[in-house]
């Protein structure tokens, strides 16, 4: 597949960025290199690699998954402009 000139503009246009016409002969060769690169891509044999998401492996710290209250109420409150009874208390937006 080859990007000429007009596709250049039009892709340009989709994509809501503005080249200048002298740009779009450099645009194209651009997008032409992009896609002979996937191309190339595509001719690795990749039967029977497993897909990865690193290079390295690494799992996930994980902790149990238990419901709790925080127990850190003052905590929190501590750092508001304003608490009652144990809330946020903040202005009135609604008239």
């Amino acid at each position: 597949m080859s990007i000429d000139i007009e596709t250049a503009r039009k892709v340009a246009h989709l994509a809501r960025i503005r080249v200048e016409e002298d740009r779009l002969p450099a645009l194209a060769q651009e997008f032409n290199d992009i896609l002979g690169f996937i191309e190339q891509l595509n001719e690795v044999d990749v039967e029977g690699v497993e897909p990865m998401t690193s290079v390295t492996p690494m799992r996930l710290k994980r902790r149990a998954d238990e419901v709790t209250d925080g127990n850190q109420q003052e905590k929190i409150l501590k750092n508001a402009p304003d608490a009652r009874e144990g809330f946020f208390a903040v202005p009135k937006v609604v008239e």
